[in-house]
């Protein structure tokens, strides 16, 4: 169980300091489109604005994804929950992250896919501005990869908690 922790600390502290750098992607998006808006009013409206507002909130959203599981703020219906056990809790939290195990690995495959034909064929976006879909893409397989990691790494949680192991629910 020494490898479990030194995997757990590795990737908590690695999705951590990625979700703190990538949470000031905020002011990048507020940036881009105030200068929408700017160039809107006056000067002639910018192509490239809506589209890299766009990348901007899907590489903000999905990069952060693994620092928000690691934080416990995802949504968590807790009708009965939040009274069960701690050994309880873990049993059921272990069952359902096989479950996004497996959705990541899924969307992972997929991702994979689409960012090969997007490298092979040179896929460029249909609008106006035609940017290159490699490097969104590409994001997206990354934060799809560092979430399941993550994952993993709730798991191996979840297992040191069953066996009555002392780990904090959220590490800040």
């Amino acid at each position: 169980m020494t490898l479990a922790r030194r995997y757990i600390a590795w990737i908590d502290g690695m999705n951590r300091l990625i979700g703190r750098v990538v949470m000031y992607g905020i002011f990048v998006m507020m940036g881009i489109l105030l200068w929408s808006s700017i160039s809107k009013t006056f000067f002639l409206p910018s192509l490239w604005t809506l589209e890299m507002a766009q990348f901007a909130m899907v590489a903000y959203y999905i990069l952060g994804g693994p620092y928000s599981i690691q934080m416990g703020s995802n949504v968590r219906m807790d009708l009965l929950y939040g009274e069960w056990s701690v050994k309880r809790q873990a049993r059921t939290d272990a069952l359902t992250v096989l479950f996004l195990i497996v959705y990541l690995c899924v969307m992972l495959y997929g991702g994979y896919d689409s960012l090969s034909y997007s490298f092979q064929y040179g896929e460029r976006s249909p609008t106006a501005w035609r940017p290159y879909l490699w490097p969104i893409k590409t994001i997206m397989c990354v934060g799809l990869f560092l979430m399941l990691l993550q994952a993993i790494s709730e798991l191996l949680k979840d297992i040191l908690r069953i066996r009555g192991e002392d780990i904090p629910k959220e590490t800040i």
